[in-house]
């Protein structure tokens, strides 16, 4: 990766946070069905390490649209860890693959994310407090995991050759 950022890197981040914002828009009317996931395993496929100067952005982006809450703090470790899984297999080119390894990140979704209610819990009432703060609230939302899961699933399967082939040949 360079050392330093060229004028094009700062477009490329810019288009590439806009493609995402765009489509998490388009798709706002259906719960837990996104593009987020799908658009940053496809950057991480192609772009590779320089995938690391788009997360903060996005979720800096996503901050200053929406503000900070909870969920907020989730996307500090929810994103990057995303792209460093995905960077670890950035070399498969299954359709299948990136749909089966998409679902299991919609499917575990609301787990990471209780991790910050765990937290939130464990304030006052220790590490049990924090079970019992995590554990219910990762549970009552796990239908919409699944959703999560189909969706992403779908999504990828359908969309992968194509976008991919069109990325390959920029």
């Amino acid at each position: 990766m360079q050392k330093r950022l060229t004028t094009k890197d700062i477009a490329v981040i810019g288009l590439m946070v806009a493609i995402i914002e765009t489509c998490k828009f388009a798709l706002s009317f259906a719960p837990n069905i996104e593009l987020t996931t799908f658009w940053l395993i496809m950057f991480t496929r192609r772009i590779g390490k320089k995938v690391a100067l788009i997360v903060p952005v996005l979720i800096l982006v996503e901050g200053m649209m929406y503000g900070i809450n909870t969920w907020w703090i989730m996307y500090l470790y929810i994103w990057p860890l995303l792209v460093i899984l995905a960077y670890l297999f950035r070399n498969v080119e299954s359709a299948l693959f990136w749909a089966i390894f998409a679902g299991i990140f919609g499917l575990c979704f609301g787990m990471l994310c209780s991790i910050t209610y765990f937290f939130i819990g464990m304030r006052d009432g220790g590490i049990i407090g924090g079970f019992n703060t995590a554990f219910p609230w990762w549970i009552s939302g796990i239908i919409w995991d699944m959703v999560h899961c189909a969706g992403n699933f779908v999504l990828m399967l359908i969309l992968y050759y194509p976008i991919d082939n069109v990325m390959k040949t920029r």
